[in-house]
């Protein structure tokens, strides 16, 4: 079922899907134009009265006390967009100005904000073309929402600013005319209905809850071949110890480890551990052949990455209500074309959610710097060689290698970033704009800084696997369970074995890509019971047999990805 605007069912992942796939040509419905028109009349009524209109046709925050005639309320909408281009940082990436575009069109399309169905329609004519305004990262402190971003796609509607399309930098106005698009000049109301809302910061906000949802499924894949290479018990993620504290993420984090170390050879079972520790009998002392439990990094596990998915839940919540929401300032009431003044451009939500989503997310990748730092020393990690080197053929060639060494040192350095941005954004309000602006929510702050520290954990979790599948061949890859087989192929597209020491960053990179584009939970899917995941032919990867008597590549089913509507699917809303 395609995606509608203006009718509160838009959702988060629906705008994750639009604003990953360039193109969506999205039409407005002929309802939601005509709800859309009488906001409009019911704001030109109060215009025509001489009502003093907040934005309309007063001044802007404290300058409200200013009114100007009806005659000039056209010329003081492109006066605000003129004075708020004063953005700095980098350019917002493609897919965020897409979701942020596509919010912005869905909120004015509930037909409260006093803008005509034309301005909406110039939006989604952009969004068709992939004609995507250039905006800055910076400048919103998230209340009187994101005035200074969304500025430029204000800026862009006009025929003003510059775009993007496919990289390639352009005047906004040359770009428009080959398109075929007519820019607008608003009227009254519209340039304000733009850009005050949260629009911005929802379009950094619903992309990350996607990817912190992935990031869940990414941790468990590590835990289970963590639990692998390290001889863990498996009863540690047992229904039982779970079921005793019942968190749903928590629950099902543990309930997917559980099943991707199903027939594993390395794992062990309480059992097992019990028949190896040998009984104490009437000895006063004895030091057991095998710890009954393992250190927190593996055991608590689901407890960590539990949490993330709780997270991700309740966010995914307040986001579905932000995206569908009249967030601007004063909001016409078309029935009893009446004028209401209030405060939904505050973006506290999204600030809030975002700072705990950045929180977990750290702590996640924290948690996957700990496992790797087990993996990779020769003290804790039962018999594996330090830093996964490959034993020396000869004495020649001995003491020369040092294997993934910087590789522990690169991840924990992104851990300690990532940790870095949990400070808190919303404890930063600033009183801003003559103190009319006393209390902001830094939602803004909060969204970018989030979408940062799943970048720097994605790329903490590329490391800690290619030592993961390293650490799986020296113990043998044809051991590993049904599910952490398929987490290990994952890796071995892109990862060779490291024979020798060599340079790892670029392969590590493509990796991190792989991940972030959802290569693990697609590869998974069939082991978690997703029937989105298609096991095709098999092919061969990993290591080479000649390579190392140790490496166990072996056979390597392709996992196919998930499909994705046609770019040029007409999408009505």
């Amino acid at each position: 079922m395609m995606p509608t605007l203006g009718d509160d069912t838009l959702t988060p992942a629906e705008v994750v899907s639009l604003a990953r796939r360039p193109g969506a040509t999205l039409v407005l419905d002929k309802a939601v134009e005509a709800r859309m028109r009488r906001s409009v009349a019911a704001r030109d009524v109060l215009v025509a009265s001489g009502e003093p209109v907040y934005g309309v046709t007063t001044g802007f925050g404290a300058s409200v006390v200013h009114q100007v005639s009806a005659a000039k309320a056209a010329e003081l909408q492109a006066a605000l967009i003129r004075y708020h281009l004063v953005g700095s940082g980098p350019i917002a990436p493609d897919e965020v100005v897409r979701a942020s575009m596509i919010i912005r069109a869905n909120c004015l399309a509930r037909g409260c904000s006093g803008v005509r169905p034309e301005v909406v329609r110039v939006l989604l004519e952009l969004l068709a073309h992939d004609l995507l305004p250039v905006v800055p990262e910076r400048g919103s402190v998230g209340a009187s929402g994101d005035l200074v971003p969304l500025c430029y796609v204000a800026d862009v509607v006009t025929g003003g600013g510059q775009i993007r399309q496919h990289g390639v930098l352009r005047q906004a106005d040359e770009a428009l005319a080959d398109a075929g698009i007519q820019p607008v000049t608003l009227q009254p109301k519209e340039a304000l209905a733009l850009i005050n809302g949260t629009s911005f910061m929802s379009g950094f906000a619903v992309l990350a809850a996607a990817d912190a949802a992935e990031l869940a499924v990414v941790a468990e894949a590590c835990t289970a071949l963590a639990a692998e290479v390290l001889r863990g018990n498996r009863g540690a993620f047992a229904p039982f110890v779970h079921a005793q504290k019942p968190h749903p993420g928590q629950l099902a984090s543990a309930a997917t480890i559980f099943r991707l170390l199903e027939g594993s050879g390395h794992c062990q079972d309480p059992s097992s551990i019990r028949s190896t520790n040998p009984d104490i009998g009437q000895a006063d002392y004895q030091r057991l052949a095998q710890p009954i439990q393992d250190r927190y990094s593996l055991r608590c596990a689901p407890h960590v990455v539990g949490v993330l998915r709780d997270t991700t839940e309740w966010v995914d919540r307040w986001l579905g209500v932000e995206i569908c929401s009249t967030n601007d300032n004063p909001l016409f009431d078309p029935e009893s074309a009446t004028v209401h003044n209030g405060g939904n451009f505050y973006g506290g939500h999204v600030a809030l959610a975002m700072d705990s989503l950045k929180v977990v997310v750290a702590s996640v990748g924290d948690l996957l710097d700990r496992q790797l730092a087990l993996v990779v020393d020769d003290k804790f990690n039962d018999g594996l060689t330090p830093n996964l080197i490959r034993p020396p053929a000869n004495a020649a060639e001995a003491g020369l290698d040092h294997g993934f060494k910087g590789v522990q040192i690169a991840a924990s350095a992104l851990a300690a970033e990532a940790l870095k941005l949990g400070m808190p954004a919303t404890a930063f309000s600033r009183s801003t704009e003559a103190h009319n602006q006393d209390k902001v929510s830094m939602g803004t702050i909060a969204a970018r800084d989030a979408r940062a520290a799943l970048e720097i954990v994605f790329d903490l979790a590329a490391l800690h696997l290619a030592a993961l599948a390293q650490a799986a061949d020296l113990r043998g890859a044809d051991r590993l369970g049904d599910g952490s087989r398929l987490a290990y192929e994952v890796v071995r597209r892109h990862v060779r074995f490291s024979d020798r020491d060599r340079r790892l960053d670029t392969e590590i990179g493509a990796l991190a890509a792989a991940l972030r584009g959802g290569a693990m939970s697609v590869a998974l899917g069939g082991a978690l019971g997703d029937p989105s995941a298609t096991v095709g032919p098999s092919a061969t990867v990993g290591p080479s047999a000649t390579a190392d008597p140790l490496a166990t590549g072996g056979a390597l089913a392709r996992v196919g990805g998930r499909s994705q509507p046609a770019a040029e699917e007409l999408v009505h809303v």
